[in-house]
């Protein structure tokens, strides 16, 4: 089965609210399953993405999920969709790199960031997704702040993320999930 294929997979049987169909239209005329996750990092690579939010939503699962507590809907959305504001974000160019056995210079691919609607991250994915279906707030939450101290707000002394923390577990879930997705199980080097 392909990455793209168990993605589809997931989401169809997890979420069902009113909007999803939709999302999933838009999200096949975008390069979400063949983008990389980041330019140079963990899954940098064709189908990058796709990869890391599958990763992400298994994680997710396998480490914080409570069945007596948790909606399994609201963990397929966070985590298969908290990286929405990557769709059309990343495109390949070219730079000079010296070849070190030849001394010359030649052109190679590398994924540069091209970034069309400059909105942020996390509230980026956030409006993306609610273009076509409404989030509980809880998921908003988790989506807008998944990325933790590396976002930008978070990083200006911010106390909305400890915040969302305190009140949504499934903030905090996200985040974590992300970060050992990310660090611990993806590759971070680049294919191109």
């Amino acid at each position: 089965m392909s990455y793209k294929e168990e993605f589809l997979e997931i989401f169809r049987q997890n979420i069902t609210r009113e909007g999803a169909e939709d999302l999933l239209e838009w999200l096949e005329k975008t390069d979400f399953f063949t983008a990389p996750a980041s330019s140079k990092f963990h899954c940098a690579c064709e189908q990058g993405l796709v990869m890391h939010s599958l990763s992400v939503y298994h994680t997710m699962m396998e480490k914080h999920f409570d069945s007596e507590k948790d909606n399994p809907e609201s963990f397929a959305i966070c985590a298969l969709l908290h990286d929405l504001c990557k769709a059309q974000f990343y495109k390949v160019s070219t730079r000079n790199v010296k070849n070190e056995e030849t001394g010359r210079w030649e052109k190679k691919p590398y994924y540069a960031v091209e970034d069309v609607f400059p909105y942020g991250h996390g509230e980026k994915s956030v409006f993306l997704i609610e273009r076509f279906m409404r989030l509980k707030t809880s998921e908003a939450m988790a989506i807008r702040w998944h990325m933790g101290g590396f976002d930008e707000a978070a990083r200006g002394g911010s106390f909305s993320i400890s915040l969302a923390y305190e009140k949504y577990p499934l903030a905090v879930k996200l985040h974590l999930a992300d970060l050992e997705s990310t660090y611990l199980r993806e590759k971070h080097t680049s294919s191109i």
